[in-house]
């Protein structure tokens, strides 16, 4: 984000260590100005007139762990953001990067809903980097240049709910069914790829670093009125009977300005939607539930 021209301020927020980040990144010599702050007594002054808030905090996964076993840590954290968020910037557009997506994006709309900020179109889970794979994936195996490339993908962000369009992958390839269901498989299973590879000290994090800082900057061309900004991204929607999903959407002044529909789906992919809908809505239920206990 400190590379990107439109940001004129950058504030980081953890609970450790963020003085020295800051430090570090403000060397850079890019436009935006950078504060660092630290603790939750800090919180409010970090998040003070945002126009983006991006959420990648709590814990990574490790070897053996589904997105799941981070639930407790992460919703947890998650949710007094939001609240924090709703306090201090209740206008901003919202990045979810904490995982598991499918259930922080619930928690945060239950969280905003509560304290009557909520707007359905400044609520944002990234999927941005299952897209990325796709792409990376997909141009591999086609042959083509990457830079070219672009390849929807819908539904949620883990595992079988993450579906990717290669059917409506451009260029088109013609690639055989056995390659699409082995590139839909390396896609849903990126993350998990990235853990095993780091054998215990950390997930995707350069990757996701990318892929967050692709979706922040569509969101920061929509807010300066640049014209069709399309990105997919799990949002509220009524694409599906589900309340969230990720499809395509058009970014604007006001975030989500349009949810776009599915288009064109193969019979595998139709296959794909049915079975990955009960894990979903199990996902945004348990979401749901959490943020409303106590």
């Amino acid at each position: 984000m400190k590379l990107n021209p439109l940001v004129s301020q950058l504030a980081l927020y953890d609970i450790a260590n963020t003085p020295g980040v800051a430090a570090d990144v403000s060397h850079i010599n890019s436009r935006s100005e950078v504060a660092g702050y630290v603790g939750e007594e800090q919180l409010g002054k970090a998040l003070e007139g945002c126009d983006v808030v991006i959420i990648p905090a709590g814990v990574p996964r490790k070897p053996g762990m589904t997105r799941d076993d981070l639930f407790n840590i992460n919703a947890g954290i998650v949710k007094g953001l939001c609240s924090a968020i709703a306090k201090y910037c209740p206008n901003a557009l919202v990045n979810m990067i904490s995982n598991p997506v499918n259930s922080t994006v619930p928690i945060a709309a239950e969280v905003f809903k509560k304290a009557g900020t909520y707007d359905e179109r400044k609520l944002f889970g990234v999927t941005t980097l299952d897209v990325v794979r796709a792409k990376t994936f997909y141009a591999g195996k086609a042959k083509v240049n990457v830079a070219d490339v672009n390849v929807p993908v819908v539904g949620g962000h883990a595992g079988i709910t993450i579906l990717p369009l290669f059917s409506q992958a451009t260029p088109k390839a013609n690639l055989p069914e056995e390659d699409i269901k082995a590139l839909t498989k390396r896609t849903q299973d990126g993350g998990t790829e990235v853990v095993e590879a780091k054998a215990g000290k950390g997930s995707a994090t350069l990757s996701m670093a990318y892929a967050g800082a692709i979706f922040a900057d569509a969101c920061l061309k929509g807010l300066n009125g640049v014209p069709d900004v399309v990105e997919c991204s799990f949002v509220q929607s009524t694409v599906t009977e589900l309340p969230f999903f990720a499809s395509k959407v058009r970014l604007g002044k006001n975030g989500v300005e349009e949810v776009l529909g599915l288009g064109p789906l193969s019979e595998y992919e139709k296959e794909g939607l049915e079975s990955l809908k009960p894990e979903l809505k199990s996902s945004i239920e348990k979401g749901i539930k959490f943020a409303n206990q106590s």
